[in-house]
């Protein structure tokens, strides 16, 4: 079980945004936080991109906080695992987050257009608030599970 930690955290940090995300979308059934038809979460109920909290950041940061907490700080898969969620977070906000924009610019456009052109997916980003309400979550998860084991 010692070792199943590394992947059993994550993947509980992950099903917790995800169904916080869930949350958020019904609240804010009104305004539209997710670009994507209703349909669209029928087909993907889990794994909806885009919105608060980032499941994403939820994951990683939760791979890097059991890590540390179990391996050290100082030790090399830490490293990794630090990096790792660096490069995570930081795509979710500037790459993912642009293209997702750049996707409803041409929905937008598309819709003014007749044509037969089909429409693309919109896969969104993530702005800093969702990431940062995100690795929360996987911190705190993390963090439970490790004082709840000792």
């Amino acid at each position: 079980m010692s070792n199943l930690i590394y992947i059993i955290v994550p993947l509980v940090a992950w099903a917790i945004a995800q169904a916080a995300k869930h949350l958020f979308v019904r609240y804010n059934r009104g305004r539209k936080i997710i670009d994507q038809p209703d349909s669209a979460h029928v087909l993907m109920p889990f794994a909806p991109s885009g919105g608060m909290p980032s499941a994403h950041a939820a994951t990683v940061t939760a791979l890097m906080t059991i890590l540390g907490l179990k391996l050290g700080v100082d030790s090399p898969v830490f490293a990794v695992a630090l990096l790792m969620a660096a490069v995570v977070m930081y795509d979710a906000v500037m790459v993912r987050y642009s293209s997702g924009e750049q996707g409803v610019t041409i929905l937008a456009i598309l819709s003014h257009l007749k044509t037969s052109i089909a429409r693309p997916k919109i896969a969104k980003g993530h702005t800093i608030p969702e990431v940062i309400v995100g690795a929360a979550i996987g911190a705190l998860v993390a963090t439970m599970t490790f004082w709840m084991m000792k």
